[in-house]
């Protein structure tokens, strides 16, 4: 059996957490990989690994990484942040000597910087799980730069949650699969026939965040001929994005639909059966799109935006509809054809429903474990 410590400096639930949340349920009931979670914070996120009977450990710490970056932090500052990622890793590798670990797996960028100082001091290799694309329109050409080399130097495997993702990375000679994020099984969702032109509901699932597009959608349905009955926005705002809140809030009130904003929710599956179409219209190139599986899953007719992962996902005119990102008018145009079509929407949600299977989460786990026995050159067997 491998020991495999997951190690993430955040406790927030978002996509990411999420998936990595389902990854450790599916490598635990495996039972070859004795999977664990180390974060760095306090948070909602270790409640939901305890209640999964997921062992987990907090490593309390004080380490800020915008002390990394050159814009906004003085050489002095510089130094003394570089002095207090080496402290945290250096107390992480200690957690993780104790705790007997065959591999470290890095569920971020912030997690790599102290895994890096981490795997050294534990004397064990250092896996990156890679859930976002490493490219200058995320992190800004430099830092970008940075972490791939950072990345080629200290990881001894990488796992990407996309082509897209993969294709940003340097990996050289280096082990590295594609994982996508898998989804759970779940009975079937009971939902209503799609509905006629008139009564169409149309939901976004995502947090409320500028680059993930909701006001795209907002200009687009400004734009739409065939009006819907209502619009749902799901998703939350953690990382200090209250304001783009309240910019959706005003676009919202100038619109003639009713536009319901639900906050954070821990389960989607609700809203997206009350849908008829899911929309997806991040302005930047998507890392995966867990949102689009779990719409498809829903059996909601799926418009997503045409970069990244969801080209991966979404075959056009066959499970869904692809979109240009950050383009209103096409999205106007996609929704009117789907509003205006109740049969195309069926046909559409029936292929997509099945395109979901695709995205198991066993499958994921699958794959990890045999990046995992080839990192570690432990074989990953199922304790008696």
């Amino acid at each position: 059996m491998i020991d495999a410590v997951f190690l993430t400096h955040t406790a927030a639930p978002s996509g990411a957490e999420l998936a990595t949340l389902r990854l450790l349920t599916a490598l635990r009931a495996g039972g070859a990989v004795r999977a664990s979670a180390l974060l760095t914070e306090d948070g909602p996120l270790v409640g939901l690994l305890r209640a999964r009977d997921i062992p987990v450990t907090v490593q309390r710490n004080d380490f800020d990484s915008r002390s990394l970056t050159i814009a906004g932090s003085g050489p002095l500052r510089l130094i003394t942040g570089a002095g207090e990622l080496v402290r945290l890793g250096r107390a992480v590798g200690d957690t993780l000597r104790r705790a007997n670990a065959d591999v470290v797996v890095a569920q971020s960028t912030k997690a790599l910087l102290i895994g890096a100082v981490a795997a050294r001091r534990a004397g064990i290799p250092l896996v990156w799980q890679v859930h976002d694309r490493v490219c200058a329109d995320y992190f800004g050409a430099v830092l970008a730069f940075a972490l791939r080399v950072l990345g080629r130097w200290a990881a001894r495997g990488v796992v990407a949650n996309s082509r897209a993702t993969l294709s940003t990375l340097s990996i050289r000679r280096r082990p590295a699969l594609v994982a996508y994020p898998g989804i759970e099984d779940a009975p079937p969702v009971g939902r209503a026939p799609q509905r006629p032109a008139e009564a169409v509901r149309i939901v976004m699932v995502g947090r409320l965040t500028p680059w993930k597009g909701q006001d795209v959608l907002l200009r687009a349905l400004a734009r739409m001929t065939h009006r819907p009955a209502a619009v749902t926005l799901v998703g939350g705002t953690f990382f200090d994005e209250e304001d783009y809140r309240d910019d959706l809030e005003r676009l919202a009130a100038e619109l003639p639909i009713p536009v319901e904003f639900t906050g954070h929710v821990s389960d989607p599956v609700p809203y997206l059966a009350d849908a008829d179409i899911a929309v997806h219209c991040s302005v930047t190139a998507e890392p995966f799109g867990q949102v689009v599986v779990e719409a498809m899953r829903a059996e909601c007719a799926v418009i997503a935006a045409a970069a990244g992962g969801p080209v991966e996902i979404v075959q056009p005119e066959v499970n869904g509809l692809l979109v240009p990102p950050g383009d209103p008018a096409a999205l106007a145009a996609a929704l009117d054809r789907l509003a205006a079509d109740p049969a195309l929407r069926t046909r559409l949600a029936a292929a997509a429903a099945e395109r979901s299977r695709d995205f198991g989460i066993t499958a994921t786990a699958a794959a990890v474990t045999r990046l995992l026995e080839t990192v570690t050159g432990r074989k990953a067997v199922r304790a008696p």
